[in-house]
């Protein structure tokens, strides 16, 4: 633990993985740097997640370059609270200087001198340097269709822990990323009544011909995309870990007994509507499926690897009823639903950092975490430099870019002009 200090070359702000990354690369190029984290190091990752969470990608994949995870298969899906007790182990490997339990409140540049002024709750820092490394989970979105809280009971997918927690009675989750498809899964095998509503959303298969899809992105280059493809920017992923792993499968959840809804349109007297697009929705995830497999084929064929064909992975089941004749109302009451899990996302939060790196939708304004003020870094966000930024290893590479930007910048700072000497031979 480093005591808090009044003059630092760099600020990291948050300690969950794109802190730790950061102070990791900072350190190896010795930037003097403080991390201030309000919470406990990786904390979301022991209380802002379901209590049977487990990372999305395999343990050989979902990590550091620096250290593997312990005790555990490579192939497996590592258990929250594991993950959060690795970023904890990763910092304490190099010393980094974090300090839990500050939270920063204001950051201001200052004026007639170089830096900023930060306002935290254990006093002020002057800081050279600025990098927000709070992530884009900050504050839970629930979407302004959103009955009533007083008509039923109603939390975020953030604020869900286990099915006890719920009220007798069906639920409804709105969302069919991975959260809410997990979510979704897991109280129906706890014998809720369940409907889910899907919307638009990628399907990757958790494993093809014998190689997990992390591999499949890995080798096609698509996690170095560098940036979505136009009108996909907010369409989600549904993969999961659990169970061991396995390929999210909507017609398999409703054949399961999960009642499969369409977009949720909005609420009104003890009724919710849905969009008529569940067919729809499901196709198009379908199709992004497909489309991997079409290509892991084409790179297994064009390099002559010897891994088994599978036919299988081709194959769907029956379109269930509620795709043939899909539901588009629903009286809540009737159907006994008592509560709404909300899978809808989340919302950055950098009401801290007055400056001028936001757009006038206060979307940060940077190129690969760089931001248009000069001095203030982004770290772990969407799309930060690619398709892998918000991943474990992603947000690691993308640290060490930005450590990049800072050294240089250093070195430009600390030139001084020769002294003029005379012309003497």
């Amino acid at each position: 633990m480093t005591e808090m200090i009044k003059e630092i070359d760099t600020l990291v702000v948050g300690a969950g993985q794109a802190g730790v990354a950061m102070s990791e690369h900072l350190t190896q190029l010795g930037i003097p740097h403080l991390v201030l984290e309000k919470n406990r190091i990786a904390e979301a990752w022991r209380t802002g997640r379901w209590d049977s969470l487990v990372a999305n990608g395999p343990a050989w994949h979902d990590r550091f370059p620096g250290m593997a995870f312990s005790h555990c298969s490579p192939d497996s899906f590592v258990a929250k609270d594991r993950v959060a007790d690795y970023f904890a182990a990763y910092a304490d490997k190099f010393n980094a200087p974090v300090i839990t339990g500050v939270e920063v409140k204001r950051a201001v540049r200052n004026v007639d001198r170089p830096g900023f002024t930060v306002e935290t709750s254990h006093g002020t820092i002057q800081a050279q340097r600025i990098v927000a490394a709070t992530g884009p989970f900050q504050k839970p979105v629930i979407p302004a269709v959103a009955p009533p809280a007083e008509q039923i009971y109603q939390i975020h997918s953030a604020h869900y822990r286990n099915p006890q927690q719920l009220p007798q009675g069906g639920v409804l989750v709105v969302g069919a990323g991975s959260s809410g498809v997990q979510i979704a899964d897991e109280l129906q095998r706890a014998g809720k009544n369940v409907w889910l509503s899907v919307g638009a959303h990628d399907r990757p298969p958790r494993a093809y011909r014998q190689r997990d899809f992390c591999w499949w992105l890995g080798v096609l280059g698509l996690w170095d995309a560098a940036a979505n493809q136009p009108g996909r920017e907010h369409v989600t992923i549904a993969v999961s870990g659990a169970r061991g792993g396995h390929t999210v499968d909507f017609r398999r959840l409703a054949h399961q007994g999960v009642n499969l809804v369409g977009l949720t349109r909005d609420f009104a007297d003890g009724r919710v509507s849905f969009q008529p697009d569940l067919a729809d929705n499901i196709a198009r995830g379908d199709a992004n499926y497909l489309a991997l497999l079409d290509a892991a084929d084409d790179y297994i064929a064009r390099n002559g690897l010897d891994l088994p064909p599978e036919p299988e992975a081709r194959e769907f089941l029956p379109d269930p009823e509620c795709m043939t004749h899909p539901l588009t109302e629903l009286h809540l009451a009737e159907a006994g639903i008592t509560a709404i899990i909300w899978a809808t996302g989340y919302a950055s939060d950098y009401s801290w950092l007055q400056v001028n790196a936001f757009n006038e939708q206060q979307r940060p304004q940077h190129h690969r975490g760089v931001s248009s003020e000069a001095g203030v870094y982004f770290l772990g966000l969407p799309w930060l430099s690619r398709r892998g930024s918000t991943f474990i290893w992603g947000v690691w590479h993308d640290a060490r870019y930005i450590a990049d930007q800072i050294a240089i910048q250093r070195q430009y700072q600390r030139y001084q002009r020769a002294d003029s000497h005379s012309n003497d031979l």
